[in-house]
């Protein structure tokens, strides 16, 4: 590929706004759509479109899903008074790769970054305490990274839950300071999870 122009070039240019993939990666990405059978091609294009029209938040915890609730929030089997707090749907998904945790979750939908214009109004914290009120909820685990940001958010989190009386725990330090939950992997997030404390 040359030079590429029109369609080709707005691939790549798409392409290249994903996490991990340069000119390069989306280069080769680009060659393998567009060389021998397009049939790939088609069914990205359909599973893009799909999720774009019908992903949305779960009306309860706010992980993405394209229906009203999530697959974990409509499970009957999982624990409903346990309710662990985390920034994004990717922390869900670190969770669930454990095994070991069988409680429900609630995805702020970020974190604290008051310079970044990410303040406690963009965030699910007025829902989670909502949830909470209703009732039902025994422990909420805060599971926020372990960086200045996650240790503000999981503070602004614990003082806003403070009045409904629930115990409110947080991840012990298994996972090392300074790094993020996707980067654990399932022994360290087991291990951080069993060993929580009081926050």
């Amino acid at each position: 590929m040359s030079e590429p122009a029109g369609v080709i070039q707005q691939l790549l240019e798409q392409l290249t706004k994903l996490p991990g993939i340069g000119p390069k990666s989306a280069e080769r990405i680009a060659h393998f759509l567009l060389g021998g059978d397009r049939q790939h091609a088609v069914l990205l294009a359909r599973a893009l479109d799909a999720v774009a029209e019908r992903v949305r938040p779960c009306r309860e915890c706010f992980n993405l899903t394209d229906s009203e609730l999530c697959p974990i929030c409509s499970d009957p089997k999982r624990d409903a008074g346990l309710v662990c707090v985390v920034e994004t749907p990717r922390d869900v998904n670190s969770f669930e790769r454990t095994g070991t945790y069988r409680g429900l979750y609630h995805v702020l939908g970020g974190r604290l970054a008051p310079l970044d214009g990410m303040g406690p109004e963009r965030l699910t914290f007025a829902p989670l305490v909502d949830r909470v009120r209703r009732g039902g909820v025994r422990e909420v685990i805060l599971a926020t990274s372990p960086t200045l940001e996650g240790d503000g958010t999981a503070l602004f989190a614990q003082t806003a839950l403070q009045p409904t009386g629930v115990a409110v725990t947080r991840l012990a330090r298994g996972l090392p300071s300074g790094s993020s939950l996707e980067l654990a992997n399932a022994q360290m997030l087991a291990d951080a999870l069993n060993g929580r404390r009081t926050f």
